[in-house]
């Protein structure tokens, strides 16, 4: 389903990234996704049961926080596709076990981080896949 609402945004003229294989080629993803990042005017983060497993989605995430975001001419529009709010906020299991993971590979201030920026975008009001159709989200 994730390459359903992916494929939508590209056929809809979105530029859209995905967490996949060609990302993990390297140790930084530095150059041209960040760029990409610092280019864009909105956000989508797509919140999914594995978001918090990936290191890449949450340095991606914590860039985009900590973007300026004034004059709404940066917009935030999280999306969340088979997870709830609660997840996000680290309510549940499914993020904190994810995070604690990261803390004890890649130490508690970037944890920290993530965990931040995770806390931060959750506050924006997002759509919830549960309650709305595909269609509805790429249309």
């Amino acid at each position: 389903m994730a390459n359903c609402l992916y494929n939508g945004l590209i056929s809809a003229g979105i530029r859209a990234f995905k967490d996949n294989e060609e990302l993990r080629f390297g140790e930084e993803i530095e150059g041209g996704l960040l760029q990409a990042i610092n280019d864009s005017r909105i956000y989508i983060p797509i919140f999914s049961k594995g978001y918090a497993s990936s290191k890449w989605c949450l340095h991606e995430l914590a860039h985009i926080v900590e973007l300026p975001r004034g004059n709404n001419e940066k917009v935030i529009l999280p999306i969340f596709y088979d997870v709830d709010a609660d997840d996000v906020k680290l309510k549940t299991k499914l993020y904190r076990k994810a995070l604690r993971k990261h803390k004890s590979e890649y130490g508690k201030e970037l944890a920290k981080k993530w965990k931040n920026a995770l806390r931060e975008v959750v506050r924006i009001r997002g759509r919830n896949l549960k309650d709305h159709g595909y269609y509805l989200l790429i249309h």
